[in-house]
């Protein structure tokens, strides 16, 4: 009984440090989230900044639309559909990949997209550093991403950021999301990043909860138990 409630509560504890953790990861990313917005003149003249995960940025730059990717199974408001992800080049050495937001798939025939608008010259943006565009379970293989049919040759489960840029000829600085209100045909609900505690939490719950059931039986059979037999079998 003794083994059993110490690693339980140990493990309720444990959980509990963990939520702590990732407390403090959400608190540095809405720290970052709240900092100055970082404009494509300070980015270019000091690319370190590149690295501040969920800071916003503001960035001018040109479309590089024949490179355009539309990443598969990526629902939105329950609806299955594709994220649009397409390069910016800043200037001649820096390009980042941006996250421009979703379209429906057609339910008939995926290989119909919808139409969206990518405009040439010069276009104005505003986002936040982000992680790569998230990994989803490959459907039909490796070659799932690699088809040979023209019609899907831009259509892919998942992005291999290194493959794609050494086949561009270029280097991504940084992956974007774009935060700008829907338009251009596409939709830009993107989640809100929590903190992802509430698991955690009632994970500790049930540790001490399973603890104190341990506590609990020990104490009926041990001592409550033998304790009204006695007095059963007492004259």
């Amino acid at each position: 009984m003794l083994v059993g409630v110490a690693v339980t509560v140990r493990l309720g504890f444990w959980q509990l440090s963990r939520a702590d953790q990732k407390q403090a990861q959400h608190a540095a990313i809405v720290a970052q989230q709240s900092a100055p917005v970082l404009h494509t003149d300070a980015l270019l003249a000091e690319p370190a900044l590149f690295t501040q995960l969920h800071r916003r940025v503001q960035l001018q730059g040109r479309w590089l639309r024949e490179h355009t990717v539309y990443l598969d199974n990526r629902p939105m408001q329950g609806r299955a559909g594709f994220w649009v992800v397409t390069p910016l080049a800043l200037n001649e050495h820096i390009t980042v990949l941006v996250q421009r937001g979703w379209i429906p798939r057609n339910s008939l025939d995926r290989t119909q997209l919808a139409p969206i608008d990518t405009p040439e010259g010069l276009v104005q943006l505003q986002g936040r550093l982000a992680p790569s565009p998230s990994a989803v379970l490959r459907l039909g293989g490796a070659e799932a991403d690699a088809s040979a049919d023209p019609r899907t040759s831009n259509i892919r489960q998942n992005l291999d950021l290194d493959q794609m840029a050494a086949q561009m000829g270029v280097h991504f600085s940084a992956t974007v999301l774009q935060t700008d209100p829907a338009s251009e045909g596409l939709l830009r609900e993107w989640p809100e990043i929590a903190s992802g505690i509430d698991k955690n939490l009632a994970y500790a719950f049930q540790w001490f909860a399973l603890a104190a059931v341990q506590l609990m039986l020990y104490l009926w059979f041990q001592f409550i138990t033998p304790y009204r037999h006695v007095r059963r079998s007492t004259p």
